[in-house]
């Protein structure tokens, strides 16, 4: 209630939540609740968004929900919505070579795909890509920002898309392999490469937001699990476990290490806890390439090949599972989920081995790098 007694409201846009009283005049015509906003800017920036409340479901739409896929049964209780065109970015901006490939084909990639050798940075190669990580862990707490009930994964793609341009990044899943958008949102039993779409997020759900950013011919990759709303306790110890996998994962990176020494430690903490961990996606070398040697499972006894050395970037990035760790592929050929539809979580950070042990090139910089959930 505000200070006269009349029953305050809060700011529609995300992330700002002051007291509104200015609504809509569209959605009080169409008898739209809420739909305040505390200021004319406000409202403004956050039109295109708002917008789409106004437009009225036919009785097709309100008869037959949105299914491009009526022979496919889904694991889970979530469903694709409609997607936005693909985002345009400014040529002045430097890209991977898939950027502008017809078919998104990462060329550079495939001239070394299946080769052993990891590559070890020079001392420039390492500044490149601290710079280039440091801009991606900025893109992503922009789109977190607006990570809320209500809000559509493709508004988190719209400001990581125009937070990367104003960082004169290009977004590196962008045209990778044909993928439509800038980063992947993956929503709880999505296990990775949710593609960006109009649903709404809603009360309990957890989401996972991806961001690579290509910044002067080097990657910076990272993730995140976030809580929307009040979530379940399931969901909380999930999301807790996964983090604590990739922590403890980070602290026996140094020179010497095997690769496959992660996925062991990794399995044992989430089994421990009841989860699984799922195994047909890795960590991978990164640098000048998107995805490169080394492999890096997140399960015990992988066959993983490398020794870790002074100069290797990658990343390590478990993703943990409610249930089984078998996975299945939605027919957009890239939305990864539970075989048996429950919650999946995942983080993800860059690292780079250093003589005597590891530098996490895309930390969180405050709150001494705790996760969002945590705050």
């Amino acid at each position: 209630m505000s200070a006269n007694g009349v029953a305050a409201h809060c700011c529609e846009t995300p992330g700002c939540n002051a007291e509104a009283k200015l609504q809509c005049p569209t959605c009080i015509k169409l008898n739209i609740q809420g739909s305040f906003f505390c200021s004319q800017n406000c409202f403004k920036g956050y039109w295109e968004s708002h917008k789409l409340r106004h437009k009225k479901p036919s009785i097709s739409d309100s008869s037959t929900p949105y299914n491009p896929w009526p022979y496919y049964a889904f694991s889970g209780s979530l469903r694709p919505y409609p997607q936005t065109t693909k985002k345009e970015v400014p040529p002045s901006i430097g890209r991977p070579d898939y950027a502008d490939d017809p078919n998104g084909f990462p060329h550079s990639e495939q001239k070394v795909r299946g080769a052993a050798n990891i590559k070890c940075l020079s001392d420039e190669e390492k500044e490149g890509m601290r710079v280039a990580c440091k801009l991606a862990r900025e893109v992503l707490d922009e789109g977190v920002k607006v990570a809320d009930i209500g809000v559509a994964t493709d508004e988190i793609d719209r400001v990581v898309h125009e937070a990367a341009i104003e960082r004169e990044c290009y977004p590196s899943p962008l045209n990778y392999h044909g993928f439509p958008k800038s980063c992947c949102t993956s929503v709880n039993e999505v296990i990775c490469h949710g593609i960006p779409d109009m649903r709404p997020l809603q009360n309990g759900d957890i989401c996972n937001i991806d961001v690579t950013v290509y910044h002067r011919n080097f990657h910076g990759d990272l993730n995140e699990t976030l809580f929307i709303g009040e979530v379940s306790s399931i969901a909380k110890n999930l999301v807790k476990t996964t983090w604590e996998c990739l922590q403890k994962s980070i602290e026996i990176v140094k020179p010497g290490v095997k690769y496959r020494e992660v996925g062991s430690l990794i399995q044992k903490h989430a089994h421990s806890q009841g989860f699984s961990v799922v195994r047909s996606y890795c960590g991978h070398g990164i640098h000048q390439l998107f995805h490169t040697a080394p492999s890096v499972p997140h399960y015990a006894k992988n066959k993983a090949v490398g020794v870790m050395k002074p100069g290797h970037t990658f990343t390590i990035e478990p993703m943990i599972s409610e249930g089984t760790w078998k996975d299945e592929q939605w027919p957009d050929n890239w939305t990864a989920v539970t075989a048996d539809g429950k919650l999946s979580a995942q983080f993800e950070e860059t690292l780079l081995v250093t003589d005597t042990g590891v530098e996490v090139l895309t930390q969180r910089r405050d709150r001494n790098g705790q996760p969002y959930f945590m705050d």
